[in-house]
């Protein structure tokens, strides 16, 4: 296993690394709306924190050496179902290989954001 870690993605706030690349695959750990640059959720709704999700998982496969069209499956997690097909439509324009996905509704989500994005991508 080799850790995964960059500055341009959040630094984990936990006990765990923001991916790990094991048997030809990245495992990028769930990604939520933090601007790594100032270490806060960024302003605005679902639409600017999706965007900032992708971006930050897309920061973590780069630091692998991978890229969107790599990725195999995501997982999605939202605060409110409702932001659904808001979240859809930033999310389509990152993941353009249509990876297999998994999206649901949690009761709350680190730092109240609204989403979350975890991905595994091919090597």
């Amino acid at each position: 296993m080799k850790i995964i870690t960059t500055p341009n993605a959040p630094a984990a706030i936990g006990p765990y690394a923001q991916g790990v690349i094991s048997g030809g695959f990245i495992y990028c750990s769930g990604q939520i709306p933090v601007d790594p640059a100032v270490g806060e959720v960024v302003p605005g709704g679902i639409e600017a924190q999706a965007e900032q999700s992708c971006k930050n998982v897309g920061a973590v496969l780069a630091a692998a050496g991978a890229s969107y069209p790599q990725v195999v499956k995501t997982t999605c997690f939202l605060a409110d179902m409702g932001d659904f097909a808001t979240f859809n439509a930033v999310y389509a324009k990152y993941f353009t290989g249509k990876p297999a996905r998994s999206c649901c509704a949690v009761k709350a989500l680190p730092k109240g954001v609204l989403c979350e994005i975890e991905a595994v991508a091919e090597l």
